[in-house]
Order: structure tokens, then sequence, then C-alpha cells
């Protein structure tokens, strides 16, 4: 079984791809968009979007990541696709999924669903400009308002020389609106000759299992399941015997994660990003409804970290065994240990 990472735009970027990396049993990721209009862009631009680009394309954890790039212009797509495989991302992929208005509006993401031919070029474009040696993939949805160009977009990006294709089973009208229609992912699997990915809707290790059944893949990509449940990747891999991440064990991941939005981000973005993901985990973890109350009107970093230390979670925290940490703080800290 291999299991991917999603890139969500504003959500899922490097900051939280390195800390569910380090959950463990993620075995890729795939970055956040890269929009490519009408220039070349600078390698700064690259490596500010993928900064695992200074580490061998992989995550501290060593997961590698492919860069994603977005955009409808085939020739300069393929422009930036050469110059960005010069900096040493585990692969390239190409977005044909995302449901943004301001994106489709412009030609881009889940819009070209209507366009299987420009798929077909941008691709075939993309295959020729880098290495041969560099995976080129791709990510799309069943459609823009339908699934009826599904089959095409899956054979026009398989026989235009990609190597592998995600599909997020949804059109881009369902957006991320529940079911996922996951059999409709078998469909294209009977379509085309190169390994698909099952994407969408998985937030449990049933979900995991059912949709495996429905799409026939062995491959799997998750997104909000994963913030959600940052042990989700293992909980699956260990066919629900193994319950993934215990609370104890996730904390000093929180720490972590609070010391590299603090580092690497603006400071009037860095308590948003805390609350967002902890909003997340409180899906899964009642100790994270918790937190997210007590912070939900805090804004101001500096309070924020005073907080965390009073719950025994200081910044600092290495980056070894957070098993190990957990277990050395013991069960009972604070209000985030409850």
């Amino acid at each position: 079984m291999t299991i991917l990472l999603a890139p969500m735009e504003g959500l899922l970027d490097f900051v939280l791809r390195d800390i569910l990396t380090r959950a463990g049993g993620i075995d890729r990721c795939v970055s956040e968009f890269i929009r490519i209009t009408d220039q070349l862009l600078p390698e700064r631009v690259f490596t500010r979007i993928v900064p695992e680009l200074h580490t061998g394309g992989r995550t501290l954890a060593g997961v590698p990541v492919r860069a994603q790039l977005l955009g409808s212009d085939p020739v300069c797509l393929a422009e930036n696709a050469a110059r960005l495989a010069t900096l040493g991302p585990a692969g390239i992929d190409l977005n044909f999924g995302c449901p943004a208005k301001v994106v489709n509006r412009h030609g881009g993401g889940a819009a070209l669903l209507e366009e299987p031919d420009t798929i077909a070029a941008i691709v075939a474009a993309v295959r020729r400009a880098v290495p041969a040696h560099l995976p080129v993939s791709a990510k799309m949805r069943l459609g823009f308002n339908d699934d009826s160009k599904a089959i095409d977009c899956a054979q026009a990006i398989a026989g235009s020389g990609a190597d592998e294709l995600v599909v997020h089973a949804r059109t881009k009208a369902q957006a991320y609106r529940p079911p996922a229609y996951w059999e409709r992912i078998a469909d294209i699997r009977a379509a085309v000759s190169i390994p698909v990915v099952a994407n969408g809707e998985i937030w449990t290790v049933d979900d995991a299992r059912l949709c495996r059944q429905a799409s026939g893949c062995e491959m799997l990509m998750l997104g909000r399941g994963a913030v959600a449940d940052p042990g989700l990747a293992l909980a699956i891999r260990g066919g629900g015997v193994d319950a993934g991440l215990a609370w104890d064990t996730l904390l000093p991941l929180i720490a972590q994660f609070w010391e590299l939005v603090c580092s690497r981000l603006d400071a009037h973005s860095r308590a948003g990003r805390l609350k967002q993901w902890l909003n997340f985990l409180r899906r899964r973890y009642p100790e994270a409804e918790l937190a997210f109350q007590a912070l939900r009107t805090v804004n101001e970093p500096a309070a924020i970290s005073r907080w965390l230390t009073e719950q025994g979670l200081e910044a600092g925290v290495g980056f070894e065994a957070p098993v190990a940490v957990a277990q050395a703080r013991g069960a009972g800290q604070g209000l985030l240990a409850h």
C-alpha cells in the first residue's frame, strides 16, 4: 500500500507537511500549487512554496515531495517545469482539480476538465521539458459540472506521458460535499494503464477500506482526514489494529508545529494557523476541543506561546522520538494532557 499526503491551499502547506510526515505512515507528499501564468518564475518562488527543495526534495522526516504546478498554457508550464526540475524535486505534479473560483475563472485547475485536448497538450509539454528520470504526475477531479468527460481527461493525462494519476472522486460542482464517488475511480482505472491513486472523503480506517474496495486502488491520498487525525496513515497501515496516534504522542508535534509557525510565517497569521489545525483535530480528539476553546479568542502569538508553556508544551521540543517525549512528560500535565 502507498499513502500520499494531499496538497491543500491555505491548510496543508510546508509547515503542516513537515509535522504530518513526522507523525509517520506517509510515503510521499504533493505540494500546494505553484501558479503559472505568463512568465518564467524565479527560483525563489518555487523554494518559497516548496522549501523542501533546499533539503533534497524531502521533508525533514525524509518523505519525498513532488512540486505541483497549476496553469493553462502548455508552453509556459513546460518552461517553468524545466526550471523547477533543476531544483531537485521528487517529481512534478500537475493540477487539474482545484475548484477555487479565482483559479477556474482564469482557465486553471478544474476548469481544464472541460478541455481534454488542452490537458493532453500540457502533460505532453511538461513531460518533454523535464528529464526522463523525473516523475510527472497529475491530479484531477471527476469533472467540472458533471463527470461525463472523466474518462477522456484521464486518458488524455495517461496518453500524454504522465506516470501516475490521482483522482479526487468528486466534480468541481460537488466541491467537498460528501459522498465521494469512489466507484468512478474504478472506471478510470479500467481505462488507463498508469497507476491511479484514490482521493476524497477518507476520514477513517473504514473509509479507507471501503474506498479501496470501490475503487480497486491500493494507493490512497489523504487530505483533511490526515489533518484531523495525524495518525490516520499509521492506522490504515495497521488495518485498524493500530489506533494511530494517542493524544499524548501528538502533543510534541503540536509544540513543533507552533515553533515552525512562529519561525516561518508572518506574525498576523500565526494564531489563526494553530486554531485552524486545532479546529480539525477536535473532530478526532476531545482534548483538542478544550484547547480550541481556550485559545479561540487569543490572537497574540506571545500569549499563545505562554499558554502552551503553561500546558507543558514549550517550544524547542526536539524532532526525535515524539513518543518518548510524551511519555517523559507524563499523561497528566495541564489542560492539553487531560
